[in-house]
């Protein structure tokens, strides 16, 4: 056997998030444990897939027991299509990429200007219809830049323009705000523990902020950059003036999270959320402790493991977490392109890509499953045998 530290070793966690356009969490931890079977029968192996609060997050609960429920929200367009959310007793995960995502728009379209975060608000509104207590709101993979208004206004808000008119959807609309009004919000928010989980920890705006960072990725010009940036420092500038609000309006803003998929970061955080690591929240969530305790090797990895990897992705969270408990951790992912001594500072001894198996990355994305399991077959032979 190649580490003789594991000798006996034979109690394997499978913590992987997705490799995104290639295989979900579960169908990497599936393709894993076959990898894993083929070399060494008798392992035992607990998948616990995971998520670091953006898409693929119900998923993750819903694999480590939550009860999937689906209802019709608004698309990011104002189109209704049929979203995702995780409950187990009072415990609710909330996937704002299930209803504003990037995924629920048509190939090739992009609206940075008017995409609307309403359905987000329609599904935390659902959460709450179904006795939530507690709701973990992940956030990431967003079409949107609108600061989170279009789901405030779901939620019971009121954004009006120079008339009394609601202003148009989305964030180009903000930049027509006259009033806001927060009166109205549904009054269970308060009652409630509601987390904002997320990898980034960006401003709502400026140069790092939200749509200098991220609108680009939603298909924004440069001109849009600037028209968004702009309209959703108005935003701001019109809700601290904001009955209920006032100077929180500036404070949250400049926070960490704000900025979190096209500023919705900033609307949980005006009606009360607590911002969290996403990753270290879906652990908690998940049961990743207790299933830690009882794991002698740990499996993690991502689609590509790079220096995003270590700021707050999944696989970084799952191999500080084993690193703390002395569990040694290896990773698969679908490119590398992190050095060893990055990996080691990181938590995790060894890194297997597709790649050493195929190098083409075409190959790779097509036939990511068995090209996975003939990794597996190689960790097998390193730690388990």
């Amino acid at each position: 056997m190649a580490d003789a530290a594991l000798d006996g070793a034979r109690r394997v966690l499978i913590a992987a998030d997705k490799f995104k356009g290639s295989l979900t969490a579960v169908e990497v931890a599936e393709r894993v444990t076959a990898g894993l079977r083929r070399i060494v029968p008798d392992v035992r192996v607990e998948a616990l897939p995971v998520a670091d609060g953006g898409d693929g997050t119900v998923a993750a609960a819903v694999a480590a027991g939550f009860e999937r429920r689906e209802v019709r929200v608004a698309g990011p367009l104002g189109d209704e299509v049929t979203a995702a959310y995780a409950l187990r007793g009072d415990t609710a995960v909330v996937e704002m990429a299930e209803a504003s995502g990037l995924q629920r728009l048509p190939a090739g379209v992009f609206a940075p200007l008017t995409a609307c975060t309403r359905g987000s608000g329609e599904l935390l509104r659902a959460a709450l219809d179904a006795g939530a207590r507690t709701i973990v709101f992940g956030v990431g993979g967003s079409a949107t830049t609108d600061g989170g208004a279009g789901m405030l206004a779901a939620l019971g808000a009121r954004f009006l323009d120079a008339d009394g008119e609601p202003v148009a959807p989305g964030g180009g609309g903000l930049a027509g705000l006259a009033t806001a009004d927060l009166s109205g919000l549904d009054p269970r928010l308060a009652e409630v523990e509601l987390v904002l989980a997320s990898d980034v920890d960006n401003p709502l705006t400026g140069p790092k902020g939200a749509p200098a960072v991220y609108g680009p990725q939603k298909g924004a010009s440069p001109d849009d950059v600037a028209a968004l940036d702009a309209a959703l420092a108005h935003f701001a500038e019109v809700l601290a003036r904001t009955p209920g609000v006032g100077p929180r309006a500036a404070e949250y803003a400049a926070s960490p999270g704000a900025g979190a998929a096209g500023g919705i970061g900033y609307g949980v955080l005006l009606v009360g959320a607590r911002f969290r690591p996403g990753i270290e929240v879906m652990l908690d969530v998940l049961g990743f402790a207790p299933a830690l305790e009882r794991a002698d090797l740990v499996i993690t990895g991502e689609g590509s493991l790079d220096e995003q990897t270590l700021h707050g992705k999944a696989p970084a969270g799952v191999a500080a977490a084993a690193r703390m408990a002395g569990k040694e951790v290896v990773a698969v992912c679908g490119r590398l392109a992190l050095p060893p001594e990055t990996l080691g500072t990181a938590g995790i001894r060894r890194a297997y890509p597709l790649t050493d198996e195929e190098p083409d990355v075409a190959k790779c994305i097509v036939d990511a499953g068995p090209i996975l399991e003939r990794v597996a077959e190689h960790i097998a032979r390193d730690f388990l045998s």
